[in-house]
């Protein structure tokens, strides 16, 4: 009697859509998952995204002129049409088993209308922003029905508790941050490849990363005037005006300046392993919006966060939020980065100069370095975001 084989299972696709609005961040998430669906999961992964020009900077393989392209395994489609001209493009047949619209964009209503007369229907998410305030845990994997047509929708939240889908994080990258961490040689082979000279490595390493209205110049100076050697690594266009003002001139991608005790290097923008590397080699990072946010974290290094700013400073309470789920007791940390965003502190009075907060955070680096190993393992516990979503749809099907 002929042994019967087990069918495979059937290969899961999976579309999400997203739009650009925070430069790299949304791009950059997006792109993440989409390659960890793809290489982890086997997952036929398609990628909608309105802006090449941005995904371009950080996967520079990426053709910013393709209407379709396949980059790593995943397929990446130019959603150049907002406006609702491909509403009739799409049949059935088109949708994927998984709907995702990242940061509650608006996906084409014809593919809406797709999603309705697929059998069997796709299960549709939405997948949320970042935050740690409490409200998140109560609308984790909320449904929601459509008004008018046979589909329901979930909300998604990452975050940082079991009660959330956790944090982007790929299979191998501790134990490959690890193993580049292990010897010092190789951050200086990484950092001269950026063309940063023995000279800058030898001091306090620091990279910035933050919005437009970020204090910057005031922390240039800060570092300048301060009694240690720092060399700040910022990637061209980030704080243009200030590092310009600083330089004395263009602040293209190569430009250096040295003046009192800072020394300020432009590096051109890098593929996102990269910049995973970039933050591995440095002492502190100041970083921006989500995924570098993440990144950081991943990173276990002390770090500072300029949070995407909100109407009526929404982001400040978001801020706080974290800061007081990942460290409480670490007022170092939480005085610059309050100031850093242009909050008061908790008692309503204004923060210190930043020359006193940098100087109060750079003597306190060990013991931020050893937190961030500790919020690791707690991170570690809730599983990563990639795997718990899909986990979830699949769940649903």
């Amino acid at each position: 009697m002929p042994i019967q084989q087990a069918s495979p299972s059937p290969v899961t696709t999976l579309a999400i859509f997203c739009k650009v609005v925070d430069n790299f961040g949304d791009i950059g998430i997006c792109w993440r998952l989409s390659r960890q669906w793809a290489r982890e999961r086997g997952v036929v992964v398609t990628l909608w995204v309105d802006d090449l020009g941005s995904f371009k900077r950080i996967c520079p393989q990426l053709d910013s002129e393709a209407a379709m392209q396949t980059v790593e395994g995943v397929t990446v489609l130019h959603w150049a049409d907002q406006d609702g001209q491909l509403d009739g493009a799409f049949t059935p047949g088109d949708v994927a088993d998984i709907v995702i619209e990242f940061f509650a964009v608006d996906i084409p209503p014809g593919y809406v209308e797709a999603m309705a007369h697929r059998e069997p229907r796709p299960v549709w998410l939405n997948l949320e922003g970042l935050t740690a305030e409490d409200w998140v845990e109560g609308c984790h994997t909320l449904p929601s029905m459509h008004p008018r047509l046979p589909l329901t929708k979930h909300f998604y939240f990452p975050g940082f508790n079991a009660k959330t889908g956790g944090l982007p994080r790929e299979a191998g990258l501790l134990a490959e941050r690890d193993a580049f961490q292990a010897d010092p040689a190789n951050a200086a082979r990484f950092l001269a490849g950026l063309g940063v000279t023995p000279g800058e490595t030898a001091g306090t390493k620091v990279t910035l990363f933050c919005y437009p209205h970020a204090p910057v110049s005031a922390l240039l100076e800060a570092w300048r005037d301060g009694g240690s050697a720092i060399t700040c690594l910022v990637p061209e266009g980030v704080a243009r005006e200030a590092v310009q003002a600083f330089l004395g001139g263009e602040a293209h991608a190569g430009a250096v300046r040295t003046q009192g005790a800072l020394t300020v290097r432009v590096l051109p923008f890098v593929p996102q392993p990269d910049y995973d590397r970039l933050l591995w080699s440095c002492d502190v990072n100041f970083v921006r919006g989500e995924d570098s946010f993440v990144r950081a974290q991943w990173a276990g290094k002390p770090f500072v966060w300029h949070i995407y700013p909100q109407d009526e400073n929404l982001h400040h309470k978001k801020l706080r939020a974290f800061l007081s789920v990942y460290g409480p007791d670490l007022g170092s940390l939480a005085a610059l980065s309050l100031r850093w965003n242009g909050a008061l502190l908790t008692g309503g009075e204004e923060a210190a100069d930043l020359a006193s907060l940098w100087q109060a955070l750079h003597a306190d680096m060990e013991r931020l370095a050893e937190h961030a190993a500790a919020w690791e393992a707690r991170m570690l516990e809730i599983g990563d975001l990639a795997n718990n979503l899909l986990d979830f749809a699949r769940s649903l099907r």
